[in-house]
């Protein structure tokens, strides 16, 4: 019989019965009632009572039973130390034990039982182990970070860390790689010291010993290769030579951390190279191998070559066919196989793309024929030539009469409309399908395309019209957008729609309590200020519509591959608690691909920058002088019955909070607060739920604090820091906005390296470069790095030009965004010139705005 009958047993008062079969002089009973109490320890069963009795049957030449007992002491050990000691010399004398299985069982165990005597007496174990053979090597490799991790200052005060350093060079190629792991886990307490001390001859070593371990073995040794950087191409080939036959291994864990090897040392290696073109031809096989796996393991693979296409489409584009979505896929790998196919999708694969998108527009998953019905217009975006196609295709599924396609559909073609005289022809067709629209989204894309093409729609005015019935019933996307949809109109005509126009500034105004209709105060005082003007701002050539607005920005992106294996697409320290001690990767950069001619810093190297005096920013969050924006009335008494909410934004300790004053101004209690936030910019969500002490009574006020992290959903905002929030509480629901100062969303990790920096502002394009003018400062530039260091924007170099002091300066946000800073400050000349460049410009006038404010305060 299994010992699944140790599982099966719902006997009560066994305790009693326990205890007498494992003091019972026969060795097999007492084998059987310590597996009954492992049995019911794990089915959740209290059997600390059965502590001394069970340390009894550790005197036993059995390896099962000793195994089973140490099992039990590791469990119990923490909640009775006291109790533990009893076991400390049965543990001394397994660690002298002849059979080297039983001496390596006594010190893992030993080192997994965290109570502080019993660890005082691992050292000397622990020091025996290093000398002895093969099995007990290992263990006290892993054993040593244990040590490390319950007693640092022990650990390093006997001279531990040497001696696992000592490993790397052992002739067991499992100790190597068991020294790797323990050094790497410790070196994440000590991000700045250089524990695994990676020289070539190391190196050597490492490569040599990743052909003989286990598949587990090779992942540690192939994630600490990942973070050497070669001194030159050919080092860097070597490594590749060593590191590509893994990535034939059976193991997926493997293959992919080979995979981040490979696309590390990738950036070393001559693009013109022979064995760069095999190298990138040699990463693509493995990749698709995996995808005939399990589903998740599809999913993790799929997750991790969006971010390799990201940065090297090449690799995967003839490969395009692997990502064609099957009918049993479970819908995330469907989604990320789509995501795939738009951005390998090019003008020599497109018909099959689009034939493919087609079909999934059919399926019965909705969000998926959502999903794929925009990835139609995502291709007619990026490969332009075939727009034409694209819009076809749109036409064909909008004739279906689907109405979530139709309305998808019509989304679709609103953003296509960047193309200028030229689909004109299909607006007739959009407008048969005017009285199916009920989506928000919808409505407010054919809104916009009946204002934009007004003078091809005989009858515009009609169709525009009859939105205005039930204007005060839309949503303010859709009142936003009709509003400037007739405002259009009337420019173009406005002899005939005076009377319309005059319609709806009235109920965007006088019978409108909506703030976010305050555009329409604008239109009016444009209109009849400066016909002319107005006609310029309302009627101007819009802007191309990008298709890689989804792309992870280039520094990140970087930072990301280096991390491979990564679900989030996000750096470790933007999920892991505690993350202040986890070391930032990046991507080495290639030597000599830098022009110092069009850096920042001119013909200056970043060994010779000064370096700036600035004063260190106390623990992990802002220091203590970080700029706080004054509090505000963000919903009056008079629009909420009663309830006003005043408040700010803090960032302390890596957390951001929302520091809100609840004040109760009506004739009654108030109860059962609860907040929720309107996707935003920046995906802020609170952390929390809202905590506020109820009942609220009249004329009461009440501070609260609430957390918040940047994890929620994101969508575009304009401003970009606006926040919409719904507060609801026993009386109503009540709707408020509030602006975010940007420079609680400023990360801790936002410091670059000179190179890093260097590279980046060559690379990002010079019209991305805005500039400002910050008045009225009368701050020296040390002055000036102490305040913005305090609000983590960090100086990477400082110099002086002529008399003026130049700081160069980076800072990330929490979506990933770098932005790079140059601050020119005059001795004497109260205004300083503030040139701000990064990947995404439409930030760049919010950094200005708090930069001003924090140089103000």
């Amino acid at each position: 019989m299994t010992d699944s009958k140790y599982f099966t047993t719902n006997k009560k008062g066994e305790i009693f019965e326990l205890k007498a079969e494992l003091n019972n002089k026969k060795k097999e009973k007492r084998k059987e009632a310590v597996k009954k109490v492992i049995a019911a320890m794990t089915m959740g069963k209290h059997v600390s009572s059965l502590f001394p009795d069970v340390v009894n049957c550790m005197q036993t030449d059995n390896l099962e039973l000793k195994k089973l007992v140490y099992l039990y002491l590791m469990n119990y050990a923490k909640s009775q130390p006291d109790m533990a000691i009893m076991a400390v010399n049965s543990f001394v004398k397994d660690c002298e034990d002849p059979n080297p299985l039983i001496r390596a069982l006594a010190v893992r165990t030993m080192g997994c039982i965290r109570v502080d005597k019993i660890t005082e007496y691992l050292c000397d174990p622990l020091r025996k182990c290093l000398k002895d053979e093969d099995p007990m090597r290992k263990t006290a490799a892993v054993c040593m970070a244990k040590l490390h991790d319950i007693n640092a200052q022990m650990m390093e005060g006997q001279g531990f860390l040497d001696s696992l350093r000592d490993l790397i060079a052992d002739l067991n190629s499992m100790v190597v790689a068991n020294a790797v792991a323990a050094l790497s886990e410790i070196s994440e307490s000590h991000p700045n010291s250089n524990l695994l001390d990676l020289n070539p001859q190391n190196i050597n070593k490492l490569l040599t010993a990743l052909n003989e371990c286990t598949e587990w073995g090779q992942i540690f040794i192939l994630d600490c290769l990942s973070n050497y950087n070669p001194k030159d191409d050919r080092e860097a080939q070597s490594i590749c030579e060593w590191v590509t036959p893994r990535l034939s291994h059976v193991n997926s864990a493997v293959v992919l951390s080979a995979v981040k090897v490979l696309m590390k040392f990738l950036e070393l290696l001559p693009k013109d190279s022979d064995y760069y073109n095999m190298l990138l031809k040699k990463l693509a096989p493995p990749l698709i191998t995996l995808l005939s796996g399990e589903p998740e393991v599809q999913y993790v693979t799929l997750r991790n070559i969006n971010l390799i296409v990201q940065k090297r489409p090449e690799i995967l584009k003839q490969e395009i066919k692997v990502f064609l979505v099957k009918y049993n896929n479970p819908i995330y790998v469907k989604l990320e196989k789509l995501d795939i196919m738009i951005r390998l999708a090019s003008q020599a694969n497109i018909a099959l793309v689009l034939a493919e998108l087609k079909e999934y527009a059919t399926e019965v998953d909705i969000d998926f024929v959502r999903k794929a019905v925009r990835a139609i217009g995502r291709c007619a975006i990026k490969v332009e030539q075939s727009a034409e196609r694209c819009v076809s295709t749109l036409l064909d599924l909008i004739q279906t009469k689907v109405n979530y396609v139709v309305q998808e559909a019509i989304v679709i073609i609103w953003d296509i409309s960047k193309y200028p005289n030229k689909y004109e022809s299909i607006i007739a067709t959009l407008c048969e399908n005017l009285d199916s629209l009920e989506e928000p989204g919808a409505r407010a894309a054919m809104i916009w395309i009946v204002g934009e093409y007004a003078e091809r729609i005989d009858n515009a005015d009609e169709l525009l019209e009859s939105f205005l019935e039930g204007f005060h019933d839309e949503s303010t996307q859709v009142q936003l957008t009709l509003l400037t949809a007739i405002v259009k109109l009337f420019l173009k005509k406005p002899s005939e729609m005076q009377e319309l126009v005059q319609q709806v500034l009235s109920l965007a105004t006088q019978d409108s309590d909506n703030p976010d209709l305050d555009q329409g105060y604008i239109y009016w005082r444009l209109l009849s200020m400066d016909p002319v003007t107005a006609k310029e701002v309302v009627l101007s050539e819009k802007p191309l519509i990008s298709e890689e607005t989804d792309l992870i920005e280039p520094t990140l992106l970087d930072e990301i591959i280096c991390h491979i294996v990564s679900l989030y697409h996000k750096p470790p320290n933007a999920f892991v608690e505690g993350s202040h001690g986890i070391h930032h990767k990046h991507l080495p950069i290639h030597h000599g691909s830098t022009d110092a001619g069009d850096s920042p810093v001119g013909t200056t190297t970043a060994t010779n920058l000064e370096q700036p005096q600035v004063i260190p920013s106390q623990g992990i969050g802002m220091a203590p002088g970080g700029y706080v924006a004054p509090k505000a009335v963000w919903l009056p008494a008079v629009k909420a019955k009663g309830l006003e909410i005043s408040g700010t934004f803090t960032h302390h300790q890596g957390h951001i909070y929302m520091e809100m004053n609840f004040t109760n101004k009506a004739l009654q209690h108030m109860t059962d607060f609860t907040i929720q936030f309107n996707k935003n910019s920046f995906g802020v969500i609170p952390s929390t739920p809202l905590a506020v002490q109820t009942p609220l009574m009249p004329n009461q006020s009440i501070d609260v604090s609430l957390p918040l992290n940047t994890l929620g959903p994101v969508m575009k905002m304009e401003p970009l820091n606006n926040l919409q929030v719904t507060v609801k509480n026993n009386i109503d629901v009540f709707c408020f906005s509030c602006l975010i100062p940007l420079n609680v969303l400023f990360v801790e990790d936002g410091k670059m390296e000179c190179q890093v920096f260097l590279a980046t502002w060559k690379d990002i394009p010079n019209e991305n470069e805005l500039q400002f003018q910050i008045k009225k400062c009368h701050l020296n530039a040390d002055t000036v790095s102490s305040k913005l260091q305090n609000n983590n924007v960090y100086t990477i170099a400082k110099r002086n030009v002529e008399g003026q002091d130049m700081l160069y300066q980076s800072l990330k946000l929490t979506n990933g965004i770098w932005i790079m800073a140059e601050l020119c400050i005059q001795p004497g000349n109260p205004n300083y010139t503030l040139s701000l460049k990064c990947r995404t410009p439409e930030v760049s006038l919010y950094i200005y705005q708090i930069y001003d404010s924090i140089l103000e305060n």
